[in-house]
Protein backbone atom coordinates (compact mmCIF):
# COMPACT_ATOMS: atom_id res chain seq x y z
CA UNK A 1 0.00 0.00 0.00
CA UNK A 2 1.06 3.17 -0.23
CA UNK A 3 -0.57 6.90 0.84
CA UNK A 4 -0.80 10.02 -0.42
CA UNK A 5 0.94 12.52 1.66
CA UNK A 6 -1.16 15.68 0.44
CA UNK A 7 -4.60 13.99 0.74
CA UNK A 8 -5.30 16.09 4.17
CA UNK A 9 -4.92 19.40 2.53
CA UNK A 10 -8.44 19.16 0.57
CA UNK A 11 -11.47 19.55 2.85
CA UNK A 12 -13.63 17.75 0.95
CA UNK A 13 -12.19 14.83 1.37
CA UNK A 14 -13.80 14.59 4.89
CA UNK A 15 -17.21 14.39 3.46
CA UNK A 16 -19.08 11.49 4.42
CA UNK A 17 -21.85 9.70 1.77
CA UNK A 18 -23.85 6.93 2.97
CA UNK A 19 -22.12 6.56 6.60
CA UNK A 20 -19.05 6.01 4.09
CA UNK A 21 -16.08 8.53 3.68
CA UNK A 22 -15.91 9.65 -0.08
CA UNK A 23 -13.30 8.09 -2.47
CA UNK A 24 -13.31 11.08 -4.89
CA UNK A 25 -12.04 9.23 -8.77
CA UNK A 26 -13.41 12.20 -11.06
CA UNK A 27 -10.97 14.68 -11.01
CA UNK A 28 -10.77 14.97 -14.82
CA UNK A 29 -13.72 16.90 -14.53
CA UNK A 30 -13.32 19.03 -11.98
CA UNK A 31 -9.87 18.17 -9.28
CA UNK A 32 -10.81 18.90 -5.43
CA UNK A 33 -9.16 22.48 -3.76
CA UNK A 34 -6.36 22.53 -1.13
CA UNK A 35 -7.21 24.53 1.87
CA UNK A 36 -4.82 27.15 0.76
CA UNK A 37 -6.27 27.89 -2.08
CA UNK A 38 -10.00 28.34 -0.89
CA UNK A 39 -8.12 30.69 1.97
CA UNK A 40 -6.62 33.14 -0.94
CA UNK A 41 -10.16 33.35 -2.43
CA UNK A 42 -11.40 33.80 1.33
CA UNK A 43 -8.67 36.64 1.74
CA UNK A 44 -9.60 38.54 -1.10
CA UNK A 45 -12.79 39.05 -0.37
CA UNK A 46 -12.82 39.42 3.35
CA UNK A 47 -9.85 42.09 3.39
CA UNK A 48 -8.74 42.97 -0.45
CA UNK A 49 -12.09 43.67 -2.39
CA UNK A 50 -11.53 46.14 -4.83
CA UNK A 51 -11.62 45.89 -8.98
CA UNK A 52 -8.50 46.11 -11.07
CA UNK A 53 -7.33 48.56 -12.95
CA UNK A 54 -7.27 52.63 -13.26
CA UNK A 55 -8.15 52.59 -9.74
CA UNK A 56 -5.61 55.41 -7.54
CA UNK A 57 -6.70 53.67 -4.32
CA UNK A 58 -4.59 51.70 -2.39
CA UNK A 59 -7.05 48.42 -2.52
CA UNK A 60 -7.45 49.01 -6.17
CA UNK A 61 -3.97 49.21 -6.76
CA UNK A 62 -3.09 46.08 -4.62
CA UNK A 63 -5.46 43.79 -6.17
CA UNK A 64 -4.10 45.05 -9.95
CA UNK A 65 -0.66 44.19 -8.71
CA UNK A 66 -1.83 41.21 -6.97
CA UNK A 67 -3.79 40.04 -10.38
CA UNK A 68 -0.61 40.70 -12.67
CA UNK A 69 1.98 38.92 -10.16
CA UNK A 70 -0.48 36.39 -10.77
CA UNK A 71 -0.34 36.41 -14.46
CA UNK A 72 3.56 36.17 -13.77
CA UNK A 73 3.34 32.74 -12.09
CA UNK A 74 0.99 31.31 -14.75
CA UNK A 75 3.77 32.72 -17.06
CA UNK A 76 6.49 30.68 -15.45
CA UNK A 77 4.77 27.47 -15.07
CA UNK A 78 4.02 27.03 -18.40
CA UNK A 79 7.50 28.03 -19.62
CA UNK A 80 6.31 31.30 -21.34
CA UNK A 81 9.09 34.29 -22.14
CA UNK A 82 6.98 36.49 -20.53
CA UNK A 83 3.66 37.54 -19.26
CA UNK A 84 1.73 39.68 -21.60
CA UNK A 85 1.50 36.06 -23.76
CA UNK A 86 -1.15 34.78 -21.14
CA UNK A 87 -4.55 35.66 -21.24
CA UNK A 88 -7.28 35.15 -18.50
CA UNK A 89 -10.63 33.42 -19.32
CA UNK A 90 -13.46 31.64 -18.06
CA UNK A 91 -11.64 28.06 -19.04
CA UNK A 92 -10.59 26.29 -21.77
CA UNK A 93 -13.79 26.54 -23.50
CA UNK A 94 -13.38 30.08 -24.11
CA UNK A 95 -9.54 30.10 -24.53
CA UNK A 96 -10.21 27.95 -27.92
CA UNK A 97 -13.50 30.25 -28.80
CA UNK A 98 -11.17 33.47 -28.97
CA UNK A 99 -8.24 31.48 -30.73
CA UNK A 100 -11.60 30.93 -33.27
CA UNK A 101 -13.00 34.08 -33.59
CA UNK A 102 -9.70 35.71 -33.63
CA UNK A 103 -7.30 34.09 -35.27
CA UNK A 104 -8.59 32.15 -38.44
CA UNK A 105 -10.89 34.97 -39.31
CA UNK A 106 -7.54 37.04 -39.88
CA UNK A 107 -5.52 34.79 -42.47
CA UNK A 108 -8.19 32.17 -43.68
CA UNK A 109 -10.64 32.01 -46.94
CA UNK A 110 -13.35 29.70 -48.11
CA UNK A 111 -11.43 26.16 -49.40
CA UNK A 112 -8.72 26.62 -46.38
CA UNK A 113 -8.12 23.56 -43.55
CA UNK A 114 -8.70 22.68 -39.93
CA UNK A 115 -7.05 19.64 -39.16
CA UNK A 116 -8.96 18.42 -35.65
CA UNK A 117 -8.59 14.51 -34.27
CA UNK A 118 -11.44 12.35 -33.32
CA UNK A 119 -10.65 12.53 -29.99
CA UNK A 120 -10.79 15.91 -29.26
CA UNK A 121 -13.29 16.84 -26.30
CA UNK A 122 -16.59 18.99 -27.97
CA UNK A 123 -15.08 22.22 -26.49
CA UNK A 124 -12.03 21.49 -29.18
CA UNK A 125 -14.53 20.39 -32.20
CA UNK A 126 -17.83 22.62 -32.03
CA UNK A 127 -15.83 25.82 -32.60
CA UNK A 128 -14.07 25.28 -35.33
CA UNK A 129 -17.42 23.49 -36.95
CA UNK A 130 -18.85 26.69 -36.44
CA UNK A 131 -16.25 28.90 -37.83
CA UNK A 132 -15.99 26.46 -40.74
CA UNK A 133 -19.59 26.82 -41.41
CA UNK A 134 -19.34 30.53 -41.57
CA UNK A 135 -16.27 31.12 -43.32
CA UNK A 136 -16.57 28.08 -45.86
CA UNK A 137 -13.18 25.78 -44.26
CA UNK A 138 -12.82 22.59 -44.53
CA UNK A 139 -12.31 20.44 -41.65
CA UNK A 140 -10.04 16.96 -41.94
CA UNK A 141 -9.56 14.90 -38.91
CA UNK A 142 -6.34 12.99 -37.89
CA UNK A 143 -7.90 9.95 -36.91
CA UNK A 144 -6.73 7.58 -33.79
CA UNK A 145 -5.07 4.08 -35.30
CA UNK A 146 -6.54 0.71 -33.49
CA UNK A 147 -4.29 0.88 -31.16
CA UNK A 148 -6.09 4.49 -29.85
CA UNK A 149 -2.87 6.61 -30.65
CA UNK A 150 -1.98 8.94 -33.39
CA UNK A 151 0.57 8.39 -36.18
CA UNK A 152 2.49 10.86 -37.24
CA UNK A 153 2.79 9.83 -40.83
CA UNK A 154 -1.28 10.00 -41.05
CA UNK A 155 -1.08 13.87 -40.15
CA UNK A 156 1.51 14.40 -42.78
CA UNK A 157 -0.80 13.50 -45.29
CA UNK A 158 -3.32 15.49 -44.21
CA UNK A 159 -1.50 18.21 -43.79
CA UNK A 160 -1.03 20.85 -47.21
CA UNK A 161 -0.34 24.28 -47.52
CA UNK A 162 -4.35 25.19 -47.20
CA UNK A 163 -3.67 24.20 -44.13
CA UNK A 164 -4.45 26.97 -41.87
CA UNK A 165 -4.68 24.95 -37.83
CA UNK A 166 -3.87 21.84 -36.27
CA UNK A 167 -5.90 21.45 -32.80
CA UNK A 168 -5.45 18.58 -30.80
CA UNK A 169 -5.90 17.62 -27.26
CA UNK A 170 -2.56 17.15 -25.02
CA UNK A 171 -3.95 14.50 -23.18
CA UNK A 172 -7.43 12.94 -24.22
CA UNK A 173 -10.12 12.71 -21.27
CA UNK A 174 -11.69 9.22 -22.64
CA UNK A 175 -8.44 7.50 -22.92
CA UNK A 176 -5.43 9.65 -21.06
CA UNK A 177 -3.07 9.02 -23.56
CA UNK A 178 -0.51 11.62 -24.00
CA UNK A 179 -0.13 12.94 -27.64
CA UNK A 180 2.86 13.82 -29.53
CA UNK A 181 2.25 17.51 -29.25
CA UNK A 182 5.70 18.61 -29.75
CA UNK A 183 6.23 16.72 -33.18
CA UNK A 184 3.33 17.43 -34.48
CA UNK A 185 3.65 20.96 -34.27
CA UNK A 186 7.06 20.75 -35.87
CA UNK A 187 5.43 18.96 -38.53
CA UNK A 188 2.78 21.47 -39.14
CA UNK A 189 4.52 24.21 -38.82
CA UNK A 190 6.77 22.76 -41.72
CA UNK A 191 3.43 23.45 -43.94
CA UNK A 192 2.90 26.50 -42.42
CA UNK A 193 0.14 26.02 -40.04
CA UNK A 194 -0.33 27.35 -36.50
CA UNK A 195 -0.76 24.71 -33.60
CA UNK A 196 -3.34 25.29 -30.96
CA UNK A 197 -3.12 22.27 -27.85
CA UNK A 198 -6.03 21.60 -25.62
CA UNK A 199 -3.97 21.35 -22.39
CA UNK A 200 -7.29 20.70 -19.99
CA UNK A 201 -6.15 17.08 -19.28
CA UNK A 202 -2.42 18.22 -19.98
CA UNK A 203 -2.20 20.41 -17.52
CA UNK A 204 -2.50 18.85 -14.41
CA UNK A 205 -0.33 15.53 -14.82
CA UNK A 206 2.63 17.17 -17.95
CA UNK A 207 5.05 19.63 -17.00
CA UNK A 208 4.01 22.00 -19.59
CA UNK A 209 6.90 24.10 -21.45
CA UNK A 210 5.22 25.96 -23.96
CA UNK A 211 8.95 27.42 -25.56
CA UNK A 212 9.67 23.82 -25.86
CA UNK A 213 6.52 22.43 -27.47
CA UNK A 214 6.73 25.60 -30.13
CA UNK A 215 2.96 25.79 -29.72
CA UNK A 216 0.87 28.95 -31.24
CA UNK A 217 -1.89 28.44 -28.33
CA UNK A 218 -2.11 26.48 -25.22
CA UNK A 219 -5.50 26.21 -23.30
CA UNK A 220 -6.37 24.75 -20.02
CA UNK A 221 -8.50 25.39 -17.25
CA UNK A 222 -7.90 26.44 -13.81
CA UNK A 223 -10.62 23.61 -12.04
CA UNK A 224 -8.98 20.82 -13.56
CA UNK A 225 -5.26 22.34 -11.75
CA UNK A 226 -6.72 22.19 -8.10
CA UNK A 227 -8.00 25.89 -8.67
CA UNK A 228 -11.55 26.90 -8.96
CA UNK A 229 -13.96 27.32 -11.35
CA UNK A 230 -14.38 29.91 -13.77
CA UNK A 231 -11.12 30.89 -14.71
CA UNK A 232 -9.05 29.61 -17.69
CA UNK A 233 -6.04 30.45 -19.55
CA UNK A 234 -4.89 30.89 -23.14
CA UNK A 235 -1.06 31.33 -23.97
CA UNK A 236 -0.40 32.98 -26.87
CA UNK A 237 3.10 32.72 -29.22
CA UNK A 238 4.71 35.80 -29.92
CA UNK A 239 4.20 36.79 -32.96
CA UNK A 240 0.72 36.35 -32.45
CA UNK A 241 -0.11 38.78 -29.63
CA UNK A 242 -0.05 42.08 -31.10
CA UNK A 243 -1.49 41.19 -34.46
CA UNK A 244 -4.94 39.30 -33.09
CA UNK A 245 -7.59 41.57 -33.00
CA UNK A 246 -9.81 42.08 -29.85
CA UNK A 247 -12.40 39.30 -29.21
CA UNK A 248 -14.46 41.17 -26.82
CA UNK A 249 -15.35 44.94 -26.75
CA UNK A 250 -15.58 46.73 -23.57
CA UNK A 251 -13.91 48.70 -20.61
CA UNK A 252 -9.87 47.21 -19.81
CA UNK A 253 -9.02 46.28 -23.26
CA UNK A 254 -9.39 49.99 -24.88
CA UNK A 255 -6.66 52.66 -25.38
CA UNK A 256 -8.92 55.21 -26.57
CA UNK A 257 -12.68 55.23 -27.72
CA UNK A 258 -13.65 57.79 -29.54
CA UNK A 259 -17.25 59.10 -31.71
CA UNK A 260 -18.76 57.85 -33.86
CA UNK A 261 -15.47 55.54 -35.38
CA UNK A 262 -11.84 54.99 -34.36
CA UNK A 263 -11.31 53.39 -30.98
CA UNK A 264 -8.16 51.80 -30.34
CA UNK A 265 -6.80 49.06 -27.58
CA UNK A 266 -4.64 47.70 -25.44
CA UNK A 267 -1.85 45.98 -26.31
CA UNK A 268 -2.14 42.24 -25.06
CA UNK A 269 -3.41 40.56 -22.74
CA UNK A 270 -5.37 43.59 -21.94
CA UNK A 271 -6.71 43.62 -25.40
CA UNK A 272 -8.08 39.97 -24.92
CA UNK A 273 -10.12 40.89 -21.50
CA UNK A 274 -13.02 43.44 -22.03
CA UNK A 275 -14.96 43.80 -18.64
CA UNK A 276 -13.79 42.91 -15.05
CA UNK A 277 -12.18 39.56 -14.67
CA UNK A 278 -12.40 36.87 -12.17
CA UNK A 279 -10.12 38.54 -9.38
CA UNK A 280 -10.51 35.88 -7.27
CA UNK A 281 -10.40 33.18 -9.68
CA UNK A 282 -6.82 34.52 -10.54
CA UNK A 283 -5.98 34.69 -7.19
CA UNK A 284 -7.07 31.22 -6.66
CA UNK A 285 -5.43 30.11 -10.00
CA UNK A 286 -1.54 31.60 -8.59
CA UNK A 287 -2.05 30.06 -5.05
CA UNK A 288 -2.82 26.28 -6.79
CA UNK A 289 0.16 26.58 -9.14
CA UNK A 290 2.40 27.86 -6.14
CA UNK A 291 0.68 24.64 -3.89
CA UNK A 292 1.95 22.64 -6.99
CA UNK A 293 5.59 24.54 -6.89
CA UNK A 294 5.80 23.68 -3.63
CA UNK A 295 5.15 19.93 -3.99
CA UNK A 296 7.00 19.49 -7.08
CA UNK A 297 5.13 18.28 -10.27
CA UNK A 298 8.10 15.76 -10.82
CA UNK A 299 6.35 14.93 -7.10
CA UNK A 300 3.16 14.44 -8.58
CA UNK A 301 3.87 12.53 -12.19
CA UNK A 302 5.74 9.78 -10.10
CA UNK A 303 2.77 9.30 -7.16
CA UNK A 304 -0.38 9.43 -10.12
CA UNK A 305 1.83 7.31 -12.74
CA UNK A 306 2.39 4.83 -9.53
CA UNK A 307 -1.19 5.38 -9.13
CA UNK A 308 -2.23 4.70 -12.44
CA UNK A 309 -0.97 1.82 -13.19
CA UNK A 310 -1.83 0.02 -9.37
CA UNK A 311 -5.54 0.75 -10.40
CA UNK A 312 -5.55 -0.77 -14.17
CA UNK A 313 -3.89 -3.99 -12.47
CA UNK A 314 -6.16 -4.09 -9.75
CA UNK A 315 -9.15 -3.37 -12.02
CA UNK A 316 -7.71 -6.39 -14.29
CA UNK A 317 -9.06 -8.71 -11.82
CA UNK A 318 -12.80 -7.96 -12.35
CA UNK A 319 -14.34 -10.43 -14.69
CA UNK A 320 -16.30 -8.81 -17.60
CA UNK A 321 -14.64 -5.61 -17.02
CA UNK A 322 -13.49 -4.03 -20.23
CA UNK A 323 -10.92 -0.80 -20.06
CA UNK A 324 -10.09 1.57 -23.29
CA UNK A 325 -7.13 3.04 -24.26
CA UNK A 326 -3.16 1.87 -24.39
CA UNK A 327 -1.70 0.76 -20.64
CA UNK A 328 1.70 2.03 -21.50
CA UNK A 329 0.90 5.62 -22.79
CA UNK A 330 -2.06 6.79 -19.71
CA UNK A 331 -1.88 9.32 -17.09
CA UNK A 332 -4.71 10.19 -14.91
CA UNK A 333 -7.56 8.79 -16.36
CA UNK A 334 -9.11 4.98 -17.20
CA UNK A 335 -12.00 4.53 -18.91
CA UNK A 336 -14.20 1.02 -18.64
CA UNK A 337 -17.53 -0.67 -19.36
CA UNK A 338 -18.69 -3.69 -16.83
CA UNK A 339 -20.45 -6.48 -18.85
CA UNK A 340 -23.04 -5.10 -20.70
CA UNK A 341 -24.29 -2.81 -17.72
CA UNK A 342 -25.29 0.71 -18.39
CA UNK A 343 -22.68 3.34 -17.77
CA UNK A 344 -25.28 4.99 -15.59
CA UNK A 345 -26.20 1.89 -13.68
CA UNK A 346 -22.12 1.29 -12.72
CA UNK A 347 -21.91 5.29 -11.59
CA UNK A 348 -24.75 4.83 -9.33
CA UNK A 349 -24.12 1.84 -7.58
CA UNK A 350 -20.43 3.13 -7.02
CA UNK A 351 -21.59 6.96 -5.34
CA UNK A 352 -24.21 4.50 -3.10
CA UNK A 353 -21.02 2.76 -1.86
CA UNK A 354 -19.43 6.51 -1.81
CA UNK A 355 -17.20 6.08 -4.99
CA UNK A 356 -17.95 9.17 -7.12
CA UNK A 357 -16.32 8.19 -10.63
CA UNK A 358 -17.80 10.41 -14.24
CA UNK A 359 -20.33 8.56 -16.19
CA UNK A 360 -21.62 9.35 -19.94
CA UNK A 361 -19.85 10.44 -22.88
CA UNK A 362 -17.35 12.89 -21.79
CA UNK A 363 -18.07 15.30 -24.91
CA UNK A 364 -16.20 13.38 -26.59
CA UNK A 365 -19.09 11.57 -28.89
CA UNK A 366 -17.07 10.91 -32.03
CA UNK A 367 -14.36 9.34 -29.48
CA UNK A 368 -17.04 7.17 -28.35
CA UNK A 369 -18.35 6.23 -31.19
CA UNK A 370 -14.81 4.92 -32.60
CA UNK A 371 -14.87 2.89 -29.53
CA UNK A 372 -18.34 1.47 -30.56
CA UNK A 373 -19.76 2.81 -27.39
CA UNK A 374 -22.29 5.22 -26.31
CA UNK A 375 -21.24 5.94 -22.77
CA UNK A 376 -18.80 4.42 -20.80
CA UNK A 377 -17.34 5.16 -17.19
CA UNK A 378 -14.29 7.39 -16.43
CA UNK A 379 -12.70 6.99 -13.26
CA UNK A 380 -9.34 9.45 -12.54
CA UNK A 381 -7.05 10.25 -10.13
CA UNK A 382 -5.11 13.21 -8.94
CA UNK A 383 -2.28 13.81 -6.40
CA UNK A 384 -4.83 12.90 -3.40
CA UNK A 385 -5.63 9.75 -4.04
CA UNK A 386 -3.50 6.59 -3.24
CA UNK A 387 -4.16 3.01 -3.45
CA UNK A 388 -6.39 2.74 -0.47
CA UNK A 389 -8.95 4.66 -2.67
CA UNK A 390 -8.32 2.07 -5.25
CA UNK A 391 -8.43 -1.02 -3.38
CA UNK A 392 -11.91 0.59 -2.18
CA UNK A 393 -12.91 1.35 -5.74
CA UNK A 394 -11.76 -2.16 -7.27
CA UNK A 395 -13.84 -3.63 -3.99
CA UNK A 396 -17.07 -2.05 -4.80
CA UNK A 397 -16.63 -2.59 -8.23
CA UNK A 398 -16.58 -6.65 -7.65
CA UNK A 399 -19.41 -6.20 -5.28
CA UNK A 400 -21.83 -4.88 -8.46
CA UNK A 401 -20.81 -7.24 -10.48
CA UNK A 402 -21.81 -9.93 -8.11
CA UNK A 403 -25.28 -8.03 -7.58
CA UNK A 404 -25.98 -7.88 -11.15
CA UNK A 405 -24.88 -10.35 -12.04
Amino acid sequence: MFNSPWRSDFPTLNNIHNTLPLIYLDSAATAQTPLTVIERMQRFYTHEYATVHRGVHRLSANATHNMEQARQTVAEFVKATSSDQIIFTKGTTEAINLVANTFLPTCAQAGDEIIITDMEHHSNIVPWQMLAERLGLTIKIWKMTAEHTLELDDLRHLLSKKTKLLALSHVSNVLGCINPIKAATAIAHQFGAAVLIDGAQGIMHQAVDVQDIGCDFYAFSGHKLYGPTGIGVLYIAKQWINTLPPWEGGGAMIDRVQLPMGTTYQTSPWRFEAGTPNIAGILGLSEAINYINHIGMDAIIQHEDRLIRYAEEQMRSVDALSIYGKRANRVGVISFNLGNHHAFDIGSFLDNYGVAIRTGHHCAMPLLQRLEQSVVCRASVGLYNDSQDIDVFVDRLQRIKQLLG
